[in-house]
């Protein structure tokens, strides 16, 4: 427990990586994932990526937020377990209720104070806003600041994510019918990212997987052109993980090249919430300026 007994709450949305999640001892409200047979699971507890992208063969699910008897469960036991106050960064509110939901469950909390988070990303981007929490509560940073530096840092982290195949993107509503046509028809594969109010957008098109996954690093370069000291991310699916180190060593040159100081670059999986909706093959950039 840190110094100031200041929990630290998110979804699985966020994709914030293991590691962190141990250090700084994160509680994770899982996102539901529904199949047609009416069962429902926990992402991240009844059902795993790798078995989500077993079952996208035969089904796309549908998925939901967090229960709130979860996430009032988690607020409680933080408390019972020695908590005087929370954090809890969600998924984006542009994308999810979960932000919604958790801030009425908190204002339901007595005599326990909770700052919620709109991180207005999604992904291992929305899991650099749930370290940069973690690294403030460590820091003493008091929970009064805590709101307004890390609003700070949601507007100033940025991700960038494109996948092999736009079908999934398509059954989830996240991008038109003609727009999936067009592209399927073309193998235009656009880089998705989050705008200012949380939304998912097209930040440009590419043609083929490879030039996406390049697209990507530019993308990411112009956000760190603006800073001298940068935290960069990856995140990548099952499917995807040999991708790994390529992309480090080019996104770490891309950098170099600027003159852009790498802080800290983690590496994260993605959710069985967020396959869902992008199916088994995913690649992700997150970018957060420093200064």
């Amino acid at each position: 427990m840190n110094a100031q007994k200041i929990a630290l709450l998110t979804d699985t949305g966020t994709n914030t990586p293991e590691e962190y999640i141990s250090r700084y001892d994160i509680r994770v409200a899982p996102l539901l994932i529904t199949f047609s047979d009416g069962i429902t699971l926990r992402s991240g507890i009844d059902i795993t990526a790798q078995q989500l992208t077993d079952r996208l063969v035969h089904e796309v699910p549908k998925t939901s937020l967090p229960s709130p008897d979860t996430i009032r469960q988690l607020f409680e036991q933080a408390k019972n377990d020695g908590y005087e106050s929370a954090v809890f960064v969600t998924i984006s509110s542009g994308l999810s209720a979960t932000c919604q939901t958790v801030r009425l469950i908190a204002s339901q909390m007595e005599d326990f104070p909770v700052v919620v988070v709109d991180s207005l990303s999604i992904g291992v981007a929305a899991g650099m806003v749930v370290m940069a929490a973690g690294r403030m509560i460590e820091e003493g940073v008091s929970f009064g600041a805590l709101q307004a530096a890390l609003d700070a840092v949601a507007r100033k982290t940025w991700v960038f994510f494109s996948t092999t195949t736009l079908e999934y993107l398509r059954k989830g509503g996240r991008i038109s019918e003609p727009v999936y046509r067009l592209g399927s028809m073309l193998d235009i594969k656009p880089v998705i990212t989050c705008n200012q109010s949380g939304h998912y957008v097209v930040a440009r098109k590419a043609r083929g997987w490879e030039r996406s996954l390049t697209t990507e690093l530019s993308l990411a370069r112009e956000k760190a052109a603006g800073f001298k000291v940068v935290r960069l991310a990856i995140c990548c699916s099952d499917s995807c993980s040999g991708l790994f180190d390529s992309l480090e060593e080019r996104l770490r040159n891309e950098m170099d090249e600027l003159g852009v100081e790498v802080e800290s670059l983690v590496r994260s999986g993605v959710s069985a919430d967020l396959l869902v909706h992008t199916g088994p093959d995913l690649v992700g950039i997150g970018v957060e300026g420093v200064r």
